[in-house]
């Protein structure tokens, strides 16, 4: 006799958003125990590490309702992935950027800082996935990201993510609140943040030569 999990297709596309969350967690777990034990370089291990970062963070923000908590879910389905955990809900970011970071770390720049900085790259980037394009939406996540940057004195000062950040802002302050922005501007948002994002991850490498 066939045991059906769902009643109805919302049912359904709920188990399956579970399915994918498990996979996700499943997934960074094989991938950090792989970059610890060497069996994959840097290079390799760090894109992947991104775009399961960006999965989690977008499918997790859509079941915050039925997913309050992470931990939890993992204890569930007892998938003891503490690695996952770790990098996924505690860290944010690749162990790579955290090593980085911690490499060009001085008194006024920290490890801390720098992981900062990528996550708010990287939220205000899946925010505009999800088509949240309001500008009280948008606006309080790019003052976040730009506030980060200023604390970074590793940085050029005519670092292009200062810069651009600045200019997005000064427009938003133009808008109304509830105004939203349109498809062009929004596509070109997230070009300036991607292109912010990958100048300033060239940056880290050598900054603190």
């Amino acid at each position: 006799m066939e045991v059906k999990l769902w009643n109805d297709k919302r049912e359904r596309e709920m188990y399956e958003n579970f399915a994918d969350l498990y996979a996700i967690i499943k997934a960074t777990e094989k991938l950090e125990k792989a970059y610890v034990r060497d069996v994959i370089s840097s290079a390799q291990y760090e894109p992947e590490c991104l775009k399961l970062i960006a999965q989690f963070r977008t499918l997790a923000s859509s079941l915050k309702d039925t997913v309050p908590s992470v931990e939890r879910f993992v204890e569930t389905y007892k998938m003891d992935c503490p690695a996952a955990l770790n990098r996924l809900v505690t860290s944010g970011v690749p162990a790579t950027i955290e090593h980085r970071a911690a490499s060009v770390a001085s008194s006024t720049t920290s490890a801390a800082v720098v992981a900062e900085c990528v996550q708010n790259f990287i939220t205000a980037m899946d925010s505009l996935k999800l088509n949240m394009v309001a500008v009280d939406q948008v606006h309080p996540l790019l003052s976040d990201l730009s506030a980060s940057l200023n604390k970074l004195s590793i940085l050029p000062s005519e670092f292009e993510g200062r810069t651009k950040m600045k200019e997005w802002i000064a427009r938003l302050a133009k808008m109304g609140a509830a105004d939203e922005l349109t498809e062009q501007q929004s596509r070109q948002l997230h070009f300036d943040l991607e292109s912010s994002y990958n100048s300033f991850m060239a940056a880290l490498p050598s900054a603190g030569s």
